[in-house]
């Protein structure tokens, strides 16, 4: 067994958060212990997300801090993993000639045996590989002590190739995991105390297109109800263009399946909507939003939107902000348009200059405030059940739940209750949370 402490430091999604904490199983599993703070790591691993705007100058801006540690401690092993890794590899070492390991997405699995190969002389070791099976997809992680929810990736990759997505060149073609390998992996989840599990994937919605066994994603979620210990099910992402009529019904036939879901819009324009490839137009989209609410008329929807897409107009612009309007996120995750190199749509005429994709974004997030306050007041004097996920950030004295709804509820109450879904009276609204009392 190996001996020493690792420290890993990671950007992005909920699917990069998952991708840490298999990362952390397996240096555990090899006698590594985590630590907190870098500065007594034996072993550094930035996990890094290039979807974003700048993603790039945020982990260069971050190597940099850690090589006054490699410059202090020679032995200091640092590596890169994720999308950015899988993207810019050569590039790594090219910037931080200090740099031990670039590991792609297809290979964590490897990461212990790379980091062995290091200890004996080995340096600036890279592996990018695209696998036709990423075997890392079923690396199984015992879940922190005093944790009720866990993330379980269903699926990785994408077929979809949006104009302005980096997403299928840095995790590869999708690959959807065994229905049975999931099930036994909540079914450990359960029995280690897990109550809530979110499964991932960059369309889940698509879930089961490239197994030989005739499973769909409806058909998953109505198994995973059935397990003993698991309260709550979560998922992210859907693409509005695979959501179907069945997966609708699961938020009112399935008792576990929260009452949230997470799905992006992009554009309320058909013209950008269609530059974009996103397979669907406004009003199909709308008629989804309307099957969702028929199904489940209390479902919080959340969306992602960008700002500033090549050939957007104010006109388009404004398209985006009636559709606003018309569907009332609960919240929205909004950003201006970045190239990504190697994309489609890096190379598009039309780029909108940089104050006016800010003014825009600044009137969209003003509005998408409004009416996530407005969305939060609505509930004000409900009751709703609440599964507490621990210590409150703002106040030690409260304790923190979360609605089926995906709402951040603080109140009064001791840590007896970590673990337990308990009553709550909403009290009061605030932006992006609520103040509860408990029953």
């Amino acid at each position: 067994m190996s001996t020493g402490k690792f420290h890993i430091h990671t950007f992005g999604c909920q699917m990069n958060a998952h991708d840490s904490e298999q990362m952390a199983q397996l240096l555990g599993e090899a006698g590594y212990v985590k630590t907190g703070d870098p500065e007594g790591a034996d072993i550094i691993i930035i996990n890094t997300c290039s979807v974003r705007e700048k993603a790039d100058q945020k982990v260069y801006s971050q190597l940099g801090r850690f090589k006054k540690l490699k410059q202090e401690n020679p032995d200091l092993i640092i590596g890169v993993a994720g999308c950015l890794a899988q993207e810019q590899a050569a590039g790594f070492f090219r910037k931080a000639t200090y740099l031990d390991l670039v590991i792609g997405t297809h290979n964590l699995h490897r990461l212990v045996k790379m980091i062995e190969e290091i200890k004996s002389g080995k340096s600036q070791i890279a592996d990018t590989t695209f696998r036709r099976s990423v075997r890392s997809l079923g690396i199984r992680t015992l879940p922190s002590p005093g944790s009720v929810s866990a993330f379980v990736t269903i699926m990785q990759g994408c077929n979809n190739f949006c104009s302005y997505c980096i997403v299928p060149y840095v995790r590869g073609r999708e690959e959807s995991r065994q229905s049975a390998d999931i099930m036994d992996e909540i079914r450990f989840l359960a029995e280690n105390g897990i109550m809530e599990v979110t499964l991932l994937g960059q369309n889940v919605n698509s879930y089961g297109a490239t197994l030989s066994e005739d499973v769909d994603f409806p058909e998953l979620l109505g198994m995973i109800n059935k397990i003993d210990g698991i309260d709550r099910i979560r998922f992210t992402t859907s693409h509005p263009k695979d959501l179907s009529g069945d997966l609708a019904a699961c938020f009112a036939d399935l008792d576990k399946v929260c009452e949230h879901i997470h799905l992006p819009v992009q554009s309320g324009s058909d013209y950008v909507l269609k530059k974009m490839k996103r397979g669907y137009t406004v009003g199909g989209y709308l008629e989804k939003v309307g099957m969702l609410r028929d199904a489940c008329p209390g479902i919080s929807i959340t969306s992602d939107i960008i700002v500033g897409f090549p050939g957007e107009k104010e006109d388009d612009f404004q398209k985006t902000i009636d559709l606003m309007e018309e569907v009332r996120f609960d919240n929205t995750f909004s950003f201006r348009y970045c190239d990504r190199h190697g994309t489609a749509s890096e190379g598009y005429d039309g780029k909108v200059e940089e104050t006016v994709k800010q003014e825009r974004l600044s009137r969209l997030q003003a509005i998408q405030e409004r009416h996530s306050l407005e969305k939060n007041r609505y509930l004000e004097g409900s009751v709703k059940d609440v599964l507490v996920e621990g210590i409150s950030k703002n106040d030690d004295t409260d304790i923190k739940g979360r609605t089926s709804g995906n709402k951040i509820v603080n109140f009064a109450g001791g840590a007896d209750l970590i673990g337990k879904t308990v009553r709550v009276k909403i009290v009061r609204a605030h932006m992006h949370s609520l103040r509860g009392e408990l029953l």
